[in-house]
């Protein structure tokens, strides 16, 4: 072989070479997180999703690729971002939460949105049914409505003292609040406890909410099932200490954070149920066709060191109902 030939082979071999490595990633599939918060807010729902997808064959980082953009409570960003992913073509988003859900919804009408809420899809109008979603949606779902009034029963049943009780919604999250917000103050009207229905959407309204408990010296807070309240139970467990206020969130994370108690469906279950959902479109099912999976899992966690920091016996009965007791 010559040697002008030969350095030509040379230069050929090392110019296929990087083609082949980009082709090769580009073999390995794009999902796409849409977020309303940020990567501390959904550190355990990335787990979770991680856990699901490789639970299906897919890890992040050889067989999956995730895209993530974070809104970081700012959700007028959120169609930006959505649009952002449309135009990577990425093979499927998810998003946490109703209001990413609708956000993704709006910018696009192909890409299989894959979502993880809390409450009935069908109510919240993401699907048109649970067993064919229809459209481009599916995903998972855990309890919502039904728990945040059982969850003021754990909590009359905690405080029987207590005749008023503060619930807090996200009115931003208006169609899951709403059907909270009903369903609580029903049960309040049927065990004897006043509700006092309390907003908040912002890190400075959650510490106002506080203080007019205070205020008002209402005996307990009830925290509904909500993205954004699920994602500032840092600040919540730090409140409820300061002002030594009885609250009931929905996330085991709350007490094992040092919160009092937790009555809600499993976050961890819920969003690795959603990796799963992913795998089947990457697998190649069309999201019409999958049903919209629930997560089954209630749980009952209570901190005793909690409760004796604030003075409170917890009844025997709780206990014995509790799946987790952290002393």
């Amino acid at each position: 072989m010559k040697r002008r030939e030969f350095i030509t082979l040379l230069g050929g071999m090392a110019f296929a070479r990087p083609l082949a490595g980009r082709a090769q990633q580009s073999a390995i599939p794009v999902i796409g997180y849409l977020s309303p918060g940020s990567p501390d807010s959904d550190a355990s729902r990335v787990s979770a999703l991680r856990s699901g997808l490789k639970e299906a064959g897919y890890i992040e980082g050889q067989t999956v690729t995730i895209e993530y953009r974070w809104a970081r409570n700012q959700l007028d960003r959120l169609p930006t971002l959505a649009a952002d992913l449309v135009q990577l073509r990425v093979a499927a988003i998810v998003t946490p939460g109703p209001v990413s859900t609708l956000a993704g919804k709006a910018a696009t009408s192909t890409i299989p949105i894959v979502f993880g809420v809390g409450g009935d899809p069908v109510q919240l109008g993401l699907v048109a049914g649970l067993s064919r979603p229809g459209g481009n949606l599916t995903g998972s779902s855990s309890w919502g409505p039904e728990v945040s009034a059982k969850g003021l029963e754990v909590l009359h049943e905690l405080l029987p003292a207590a005749m008023s009780v503060g619930f807090l919604a996200n009115p931003r999250n208006s169609a899951l609040a709403e059907l909270q917000t009903r369903d609580v103050l029903t049960a309040g009207r049927t065990i004897g406890v006043e509700v006092q229905v309390l907003h908040a959407s912002t890190e400075a309204e959650i510490d106002t909410v506080f203080a007019k408990l205070i205020q008002t010296r209402t005996g307990a807070l009830l925290v509904s099932v909500d993205y954004f309240l699920n994602s500032r139970v840092t600040q919540l467990v730090a409140l409820a200490a300061r002002y030594a206020v009885p609250t009931l969130h929905t996330l085991r994370e709350f007490p094992v954070g040092g919160g009092l108690i937790s009555y809600g469906g499993s976050l961890a279950d819920t969003y690795r149920l959603t990796g799963l959902q992913v795998a089947r479109i990457l697998k190649g099912e069309k999201p019409a066709d999958i049903p919209v999976v629930q997560s089954t899992l209630l749980e009952l966690v209570i901190n005793l060191q909690t409760a004796n920091a604030l003075g409170l016996t917890i009844p025997p009965s709780l206990l014995a109902r509790a799946d987790e007791v952290i002393e």
